[in-house]
């Protein structure tokens, strides 16, 4: 009996310590040129006219760029840059995930939030939501970022790589930074094919 209760806590202790973080699993491919992109190498952000439109936005979106790439030895440097980096961000919202889908009517039934269904009852880890006539949206998040980088001295592309991310996180501020750490993973010799990529993050 003790053994048990002993296992029972360490069980219990190792939930709640990943209870404070969540996984953003992508799926990565990247392409490189040979001979690589060099340690320490200088780069400067491109923009596409679309881009500039929202200076503000893109902004954002290549401060947490530049923290990327300055965790795999790269160096922004405007004035002098050996390499350009163009960004791209797309993403698209559901208001069900591929598995939920609103009932026609009040059907008793439970759903445990992981694929599931039987009816319109969905219980989840922040408490169950009320029945009535069809389930409640939970909207469903698709991400993909791309990034392609190019030497200047030749107009050549030398890497480029491309991520994609789908789940219920509404918080892109958080979810992007982790897709990008992701899709620079392997930098500047990434394997071939598509590779999952799990990263985690405080909830």
């Amino acid at each position: 009996m003790f053994r048990l209760l002993t296992a029972i806590f360490f069980i219990v202790l190792g939930l709640t310590g990943c209870a404070g973080m969540r996984m953003v699993d992508t799926d990565v491919r990247s392409f490189a040129t040979p001979p690589g992109v060099p340690l320490g190498a200088t780069y400067r952000f491109e923009r596409l006219p679309s881009q500039q439109a929202d200076a503000a936005q893109q902004d954002r979106l290549e401060a947490i760029v530049q923290q990327a790439l300055r965790k795999v030895g790269l160096q922004r440097n405007d004035a002098a840059p050996s390499y350009s980096v163009q960004i791209a961000v797309g993403m698209k919202v559901d208001p069900y995930s591929p598995w939920d889908r609103p009932s026609p009517g009040w059907m008793p039934g439970l759903n445990l939030g992981f694929g599931l269904q039987s009816g319109n009852v969905l219980v989840m880890g922040n408490g169950p939501y009320m029945p009535g006539f069809g389930m409640g949206e939970l909207p469903y998040y698709w991400r993909q970022v791309s990034l392609i980088m190019r030497n200047l001295s030749t107009s050549q592309v030398v890497y480029e790589t491309h991520a994609a991310h789908d789940g219920r996180w509404a918080d892109s501020e958080a979810v992007l930074p982790a897709m990008f750490d992701a899709a620079l993973r392997d930098f500047p010799h990434p394997p071939p094919g598509v590779r999952r990529i799990n990263i985690e993050i405080p909830r």
